[in-house]
């Protein structure tokens, strides 16, 4: 029988980098392995090559079942240097090397482990497997196909576990586990400046260039305000429990300066209290020679739970003004409703039974991740797949990074916390 880390090290030698995606090899691997242990599935395909797995276990519980998902596609590693290959799946003194041991095929092979585990064992709980395609270029082709479009594949489930939450993360000296239960909104925006076009060699003053040069400096060093949310209260209040410096967090006036104080560990806090932007693809001119009267600069804007593209807008011309400036929404994905927090109880002690000197904590994801989808089609996903990871590893400067990696026996602990959760739902 295949062990998480085994599996783990399988699924990152499939070149599923998204786009253009080409999840089908990787997808068929955990479909033999389901049928290996004589479970039978479905593939629901949008577009040929981009499948979506949907495996299930009837269980005698009379509940809906809990839904287990995750995506098998990943991001380039075009221009990053990698210390071991990045589709070598590599294991070196205890880590497993590779694009996507963090985000998320790791989740994946903890999902489906948990899963055939609680087949095996004969599970009293209905459960749906669920593998992706397409997350990490908005999911058009995966969970936004199965929610607007086989909405009936997910057999009635209204809890759900997948990314991105869990894993361990030491602030002071006290571990703490965050739970993904709600995330921000996609909110993509096109800026165009305007200015003074003209000759290159003759040059001019007021150029849409030089404008764009004032409104990146104004992003890089100011912010949009502070806004608390419920989740992040929460969040903020509990962790300052331990850790009493937190505190600052909660008052507009010194959240950024303990957003500082926290370092890395804290970069996450300065996304999660207000809209952010950043800017990401930058456009203008045509000739070297002719000096373009407008620029454009998309921006992946986030937004919080209860804001909406206008506000972040206007937030957007106070900090930046409206002169030679226009602002359009490119894409905006609603976030899911006010979380459902009816099982949070039932992961938290999970967690604790685990680890009992860790702190499990309600967590805003900054990003966004299939949940958005899943939450059309009634389903509240809890970011829980969880890693008990060393007080000095931190995973977020490695997603989306060179040097992805995970230990891998901190994915057996994720797969036992995900066994105890199947036994005891619902709360």
């Amino acid at each position: 029988m295949t062990d998480v880390a085994t599996l783990l090290q399988e699924l990152i030698r499939f070149d599923t980098t998204n786009p253009p995606g080409d999840e089908e090899a990787c997808v068929a691997h955990i479909g033999s392995l389901l049928r290996a242990n004589g479970i039978e599935y479905e593939l629901y395909e949008k577009a040929p090559g981009r499948p979506n797995l949907v495996a299930r276990h009837a269980g005698t519980k009379d509940c809906p079942p809990l839904l287990l998902y995750g995506h098998v596609d990943v991001v380039t590693t075009v221009g990053q240097e990698w210390t071991h290959p990045a589709f070598g799946g590599e294991l070196h003194d205890g880590v497993i090397w590779g694009r996507g041991a963090l985000d998320m095929k790791g989740g994946v092979a903890m999902c489906v482990r948990a899963f055939l585990d609680a087949v095996a064992r004969e599970s009293e709980t209905p459960l749906v497997l669920l593998i992706l395609s397409d997350e990490e270029n908005g999911g058009d082709y995966g969970a936004a196909f199965i929610a607007d479009e086989h909405t009936e594949a997910l057999g009635g489930a209204k809890h759900a576990l997948g990314e991105f939450g869990g894993a361990s993360q030491v602030v002071g000296e006290t571990r703490f586990y965050p739970i993904q239960v709600g995330e921000k909104q996609l909110c993509w925006l096109k800026l165009t400046v305007r200015g003074n076009g003209g000759h290159g060699a003759m040059g001019v003053e007021g150029s849409a260039a030089a404008r764009l040069g004032e409104v990146l400096q104004a992003l890089d060093t100011r912010r949009l305000p502070v806004h608390m949310t419920p989740v992040v209260e929460e969040w903020v209040a509990t962790m300052a429990e331990h850790v009493p410096p937190l505190r600052g967090l909660l008052d507009p006036e010194t959240a950024d300066h303990t957003v500082a104080m926290l370092g890395t560990r804290g970069r996450i806090f300065g996304r999660v209290i207000r809209n952010t932007v950043s800017p990401t693809i930058l456009r203008g001119g045509d000739k070297i020679n002719v000096i373009p009267s407008t620029v454009e600069v998309e921006l992946d804007g986030r937004i919080l739970p209860g804001q909406t593209p206008e506000d972040l807008i206007r937030e957007l011309h106070e900090l930046l003004g409206t002169e030679n400036i226009e602002i359009e929404v490119v894409r905006h994905d609603p976030g899911p409703p006010e979380a459902d927090l009816s099982q949070l109880e039932l992961l938290k002690g999970v967690i604790r039974e685990l680890d009992p000197d860790g702190v499990p904590v309600p967590m805003l994801q900054a990003g966004v991740t299939d949940a958005r989808h899943l939450s059309r089609a009634g389903v509240q996903s809890y970011g829980y797949l969880p890693l008990r990871l060393p007080d000095d590893f931190e995973i977020t400067p490695l997603i989306h990074n060179a040097d992805e990696r995970v230990p891998a026996d901190a994915l057996q602990f994720g797969v036992d916390a995900i066994a105890r959760v199947i036994e005891r739902y619902p709360a």
